[in-house]
């Protein structure tokens, strides 16, 4: 099962990978209407870097939480903004978590989403409405938690946590942005939606789109 669950995590970066640099026109576009322009070049520089250090594991004998240890280090060398250390803490999360569950079943996926959003919260000590990527990991992990409780198979638990993130990153085009370097524009952050929720949703839908193709302990 760890080789099939580390086999599955990697083609999982791959793919975050494949739709950020899809997308990341778009992101650098979003970006520089609150921000430096540079967002969707950042994310496609870490994922790419994690890939290239995931390429060098030997996929038959790494266990999860080694895949997500050799990610967190690796966007974090590659990626020196703010999101680089918010989304190591994130990896470094969900490597700590699975630790004590490997199998990468339905829970054990629900407490991936919900570790990385409390490493992005923990290392940015942000909150709901403060226009940041937490406006879409914090429901979608929040949507992962309740699948959890009710047992959801993965279809139902990934749609439920992807229409959470889109929901919230949507919802950020009506909101001032408290934090970041968007803060500095005030009311003029209003009617954009944050890069960094954009991402965050890109980054979910490939997850989803893994483990609901691999059926990963359903």
């Amino acid at each position: 099962m760890s080789e099939k669950a580390a086999r599955c995590l990697g083609t999982m970066f791959q793919r975050i990978s494949i739709a950020i640099n899809a997308e990341k026109d778009r992101l650098s576009e979003l970006d520089g209407a609150i921000g430096d322009a540079d967002h969707g070049i950042t994310m496609a520089l870490g994922f790419m870097a994690v890939n290239a250090e995931l390429a060098k594991l030997d996929l038959a004998r790494a266990l999860p939480s080694e895949i997500f240890s050799t990610a967190a280090s690796a966007f974090l060398d590659a990626v020196g903004a703010s999101t680089g250390p918010l989304y190591a803490t994130a990896f470094r999360r969900a490597s700590q978590a699975l630790k004590t569950d490997e199998s990468l079943s339905p829970a054990c996926q629900a407490m991936i989403v919900d570790e990385m959003r409390a490493g992005i919260q923990q290392r940015g000590k942000g909150q709901r409405g403060d226009k940041t990527m937490l406006d879409a990991w914090i429901p979608a992990a929040e949507a992962a938690v309740d699948a959890k409780a009710h047992s959801r198979d993965v279809i139902a638990m990934w749609n439920h946590i992807l229409d959470a993130a889109e929901t919230g990153a949507n919802s950020t085009s009506s909101m001032v942005a408290a934090r970041g370097r968007a803060a500095r524009l005030g009311e003029r952050s209003l009617g954009h939606i944050d890069p960094g929720a954009a991402s965050a949703v890109i980054i979910l839908r490939a997850m989803r789109d893994t483990f609901v193709d691999g059926r990963t302990g359903s």
